[in-house]
């Protein structure tokens, strides 16, 4: 299979849990899954440049590795998750949204836009403060990609 070359692969990707129950409002819940987004990005699946994990959805801003598709990246953190979560009812809406980043702009505006989602949202006053995104954990994000800078 042709894909798109790696410059036309970078997405703002936005994943809702089923019926939006607010399961990411558990810490427990919410670190099981940066681990995984973080076994993910170990085993060279992909890079994450931003992430922000809310009580009901994820932002994420991401770049698949060349032969990995966007569907099956996603495939594996929210196929990776449910799994680890054991859970008996569904976890995610079939689903998930996606944008490709073409321009630095757009790439600069979705991550700001995922930074200040829990500032947005009343859950932190800054950031840097929400423990489940990007701004607080910088170990756990990739850089821009090249075409983007």
């Amino acid at each position: 299979m042709n894909r798109a070359p790696q410059e036309l692969r970078t997405y703002f990707v936005t994943t809702v849990t089923a019926q939006r129950r607010s399961l990411f409002q558990v810490e427990a819940t919410a670190a099981l899954f940066l681990d995984v987004l973080q076994s993910q990005r170990e085993k060279n699946r992909m890079n994450i440049h931003a992430f922000v994990v809310m009580p009901n959805h994820i932002h994420l801003l991401l770049t698949p590795a060349p032969e990995v598709s966007l569907e099956k990246a996603m495939q594996f953190i929210k196929g990776g998750f449910s799994f680890r979560l054991k859970s008996r009812t569904d976890v995610w809406e079939r689903s998930f949204n996606e944008v490709q980043i073409l321009v630095p702009e757009k790439f600069r505006a979705c991550k700001a836009y995922i930074e200040l989602n829990p500032v947005r949202a009343g859950l932190a006053s800054a950031a840097v403060e929400f423990p489940y995104g990007s701004t607080a954990n910088p170990g756990m994000v990739d850089p821009v990609p090249t075409h983007l800078r």
